[in-house]
């Protein structure tokens, strides 16, 4: 099936393609449908595309290659709601505030999206714990140095 993107226009996707997050993104709560999309093979970036509305789409980074300590927990109630059985299953990916350049854009570390590949779920999750993850962390280098 074709799919109208916010940055990569009209792009070939298949059924199997599609992500469901039950609960939405948080403040697009009736955003069900995403699929997930390759920007640059250089760079750790996705693009997170809603199936329903073109306008609804999100650079997404994998934070890792970014924060090399990047690390949290995931509750019960999150692998329950996910389904994760083994831990190979799971992507985890921050949204990019796209600024001028990359150096300068900003990862969203407090609000990871969180994809179980192998049933196709995914859930965007406010980590709890005490490591104060910044909503803004400023990308910098691939060094995983911020400035």
């Amino acid at each position: 099936m074709k799919l109208n993107t916010k940055f990569l226009g009209e792009v070939e996707i298949t059924e199997q393609d599609i992500l469901l997050f039950e609960q939405g993104l948080l403040g697009l709560e009736d955003e069900k449908e995403f699929v997930l999309l390759p920007l640059d093979a250089d760079l750790p970036l996705a693009l997170l595309q809603s199936i329903e509305h073109v306008e609804i789409g999100f650079v997404i980074a994998y934070p890792f290659a970014f924060k090399k300590d990047y690390s949290f927990e995931i509750s019960e109630e999150d692998r329950e709601q996910l389904q994760i059985d083994k831990e190979e299953d799971v992507l985890t990916y921050s949204i990019v505030t796209m600024k001028e350049t990359i150096q300068d854009s900003t990862l969203n570390l407090l609000a990871p999206i969180i994809i179980n590949v192998s049933r196709k779920q995914g859930k965007q999750i406010v980590l709890q714990d005490n490591k104060s993850y910044p909503l803004r962390y400023q990308i910098g280098d691939l060094e995983g140095s911020a400035k």
